[in-house]
Order: structure tokens, then sequence, then C-alpha cells
């Protein structure tokens, strides 16, 4: 692995930080709370997360002081904020999140800036997460959930060897409405390498 480039990488390699060829994956932090909310006033991102619509400022505090913090506090939730190890700059978010009642199951989810899009910068880092949560944290089974019609995410999915296992009718709720959902599966046998 290389080793990490100035003038960022110092205080980006810490504990929980994931790295690869492009990109720095650490737990998120009060200085991404600008960035985290500038991304999420896109219409694309709203469209198919479950981030508050509209997006304040205060959604973005919430994310980076509250639910990361107590997400690896209480080893539910694994969240990431994906950054250029270049530039330094905000490419988007990964998340681990474990399934109730399903032992060594965990749902990953991510979304990426408009400017970071179309580059691949979110199949590298959604393979370093699940490469992550399949060996060194030793899950069993992990699922990409989306609403229909997520044909980028899934896109994502696929590239990173994710196995398409159906839609499922009225399945994940987003700001009060149950939307059909496409569900596939990813175990460690499917790694690649």
């Amino acid at each position: 692995m290389a080793e990490p480039r100035e003038p960022h990488a110092p205080d980006l390699v810490a504990p929980g930080t994931l790295v690869t060829d492009r990109l720095f994956l650490r737990p998120p932090r009060e200085s991404d709370v600008d960035a985290i909310f500038e991304a999420c006033q896109d219409e694309e991102i709203r469209r198919w997360t479950v981030v508050p619509s509209p997006y304040h400022r205060k959604d973005a505090e919430y994310f980076v002081n509250d639910l990361a913090v107590n997400g690896r506090r209480t080893g539910d939730a694994l969240l990431w904020c994906v950054v250029e190890r270049d530039t330094g700059a905000l490419v988007g978010t990964q998340a681990l999140v474990r399934a109730p009642g399903r032992p060594g199951t965990a749902e990953i989810g991510w979304w990426a800036t408009k400017e970071h899009r179309g580059r691949g910068f979110t199949v590298e880092a959604a393979r370093a997460v699940a490469r992550h949560g399949l060996t060194e944290l030793g899950l069993r089974r992990l699922e990409w959930v989306a609403y229909v019609g997520n044909e980028g995410s899934r896109a994502v999915a696929e590239k990173v060897g994710f196995r398409f296992e159906g839609t499922l009718r009225s399945y994940a709720e987003q700001r009060g409405e149950f939307r059909d959902s496409w569900v596939a599966g990813l175990l460690a046998t499917d790694l690649d390498g």
C-alpha cells in the first residue's frame, strides 16, 4: 500500500481510516460539516437516500456528532467520509449498518458528491468498505438496498460484485413513504482477489 501523500495525509490516517489508491475513508469530523451540508443540497442525493429534505446545517452536524460517533461507539454503524488523497476534497460517504436480528449481516450504503460522480471513486470506496466488513470485521453477508430506479447505485453495487437478489415491494421507508427496493448480497467468497 502506498504511503499517504502530503499535505492532507498526516491527520487523515487515524483509527478507523481505510486507505485506497486514491482515497482516504475516515470517520466524519467537525471540519466536514460544511462540505456535507453543501453536498446534501444536491437533489439527487435527497432523491435516492434518507437524508432529510430540505437538508439543513444541523442535519450535517447530527450526522457527524451523533450518528457517526454513537454508531461507532455501539458498533451498530460505521460511517466514513470519503476524501481524495491528493486534494482532501469530500468525494462522498460510505456506511455499514448492522442488520437487527440478522447476526453477521450489515447493509452498505453510499452517496457521492455531484462533482465526483462517474470517476470510479464510489466503486473504489465501496470495495474497501466491503472488504473491511467481510474480512476484518468478520461479517457473513453485506446487503445493498436501493430504491427501484437508482441505476447509479446499482451500477456501483454490480461493479463491487454484489449479486442482484430481487425487488422487494413497499420495502424501504423514505420520509414516511414506503418504496419498492432492489436488494443484492455480497459474501466473502464473492470478493475479487
